[in-house]
């Protein structure tokens, strides 16, 4: 007990020290490169959330991290299921999939930035097959279906579907690796016992596989959904806010507005409200897994 001691007065220190220290920043009037502490209450929230390219933000948030946990969960269920049917060469297939993770995020972004490009990249080949009306990729400002919601269009930008192509591909291989070492741990004498049921292979999966790979969902769920709140390096490579922040972020927003408008308060804001958002997805993951203990 001891030795923990140091490590929590660290903790509490640079972690939740700081994170009171943001909160209290939020409801000053330190919106200008010279600190001012006069206390505002919770004026700065009100200014923040009125604002569109907050709003935008929120929209775009909802969007991507709904889409990215789905997509990267079915394809990483897909990929695992493959390379657990002990193919040759296993080994190799794996990495390949886990290779994207290895790559930074700013590397990502500008290599998909340039395979995405209108004027290059994946347009040039569909222009080879005689399509002449070619996607805008990230450029585009359209929102489906468009519907008016306070100053934003409620839909999928279809600007983001472009950085969520480049995300899945990075991120699909951590599923992947998590659902492979779950399907490697259910035991084989569960499928035989299906198997002697007369279950086929679609009912095996479905009432048997499936169902013992709730909690390995549950954790990739999480860790994609703190990811997927906390994204900064590939859309600050690949597109910023993008024209009518159709890429926009809250970290990308807080970013701008703390270090490049000086308007420490409304930055702290946007950061409190991104740690409330994950905080949202992670205290009821710690709660199951505290009760599962116990």
């Amino acid at each position: 007990m001891i030795t923990l001691i140091p490590s929590m007065i660290l903790l509490l220190i640079f972690v939740y020290g700081f994170i009171g220290w943001t909160g209290w920043v939020s409801t000053t009037a330190w919106n200008s490169i010279i600190p001012n502490f006069l206390s505002v209450g919770l004026k700065n929230y009100q200014i923040v959330f009125q604002t569109f390219r907050f709003q935008s933000d929120i929209r775009n948030m909802v969007v991507f991290t709904v889409l990215f946990i789905l997509i990267c969960l079915i394809v990483g269920l897909c990929l695992a299921l493959l390379i657990d049917q002990r193919i040759k060469a296993e080994s190799f297939f794996r990495s390949l999939y886990l290779f994207p993770m290895a790559i930074s995020a700013v590397a990502t972004g500008v290599v998909w930035s340039w395979l995405l490009n209108p004027d290059t990249g994946v347009n040039l080949i569909l222009k080879a097959f005689g399509l002449k009306h070619v996607p805008q990729w990230f450029l585009s400002t359209r929102i489906v279906p468009g519907i008016p919601g306070g100053q934003i269009q409620i839909g999928i930008p279809i600007a983001l579907l472009a950085v969520l192509i480049a995300s899945v591909w990075q991120m699909s291989g951590f599923a992947m690796a998590v659902y492979l070492a779950g399907l490697r741990g259910i035991p084989d004498e569960l499928k035989e016992a299906a198997k002697i049921d007369g279950a086929n292979a679609w009912r095996t999966f479905w009432s048997v596989i499936l169902p013992q790979l709730k909690a390995t969902t549950t954790t990739i769920i999480i860790i994609l959904t703190a990811a997927s709140l906390k994204v900064f390096g590939l859309i600050y490579a690949m597109t910023g806010p993008g024209q009518d922040f159709v890429t926009d972020m809250p970290s990308m927003n807080m970013f701008q507005t703390t270090y490049q408008g000086d308007q420490f308060a409304q930055g702290a804001v946007i950061s409190i409200v991104m740690l409330i958002l994950i905080a949202l997805f992670i205290i009821p993951y710690l709660i199951s897994t505290l009760r599962e203990e116990e």
